[in-house]
């Protein structure tokens, strides 16, 4: 039998990529939820809650607003992509 690569397969079943969504939100629910447990406050409650919004703006940033209003024709593969093509991309 011929051995598969599974680092360089892609995802495609629907079912596994919400059950990965899914993941994702469950780990980064319990994380918070953790961190607000051992430190109950408003002002952890607040910033853990900017945070995470501007984390999730960079990404939007990264993956949407690049590709649609910067450069159309550069379709990134994940945050390292963005990475290279931010340090290979020329200066404005």
């Amino acid at each position: 039998m011929a051995r598969r690569n599974l680092a360089a397969m892609d995802l495609t079943n629907p079912r596994l990529i919400y059950l990965k969504g899914g993941l994702f939100l469950l780990a980064g629910s319990m994380a918070a939820g953790l961190i607000i447990l051992e430190h109950p406050t408003v002002r952890i409650l607040v910033l853990l809650a900017v945070t995470i919004w501007c984390f999730a703006r960079a990404y939007y940033f990264a993956f949407y607003v690049i590709q649609h209003y910067v450069d159309p024709s550069f379709r990134f593969a994940g945050l390292w992509s963005f990475l290279r093509y931010v340090v290979r991309k020329r200066p404005l």
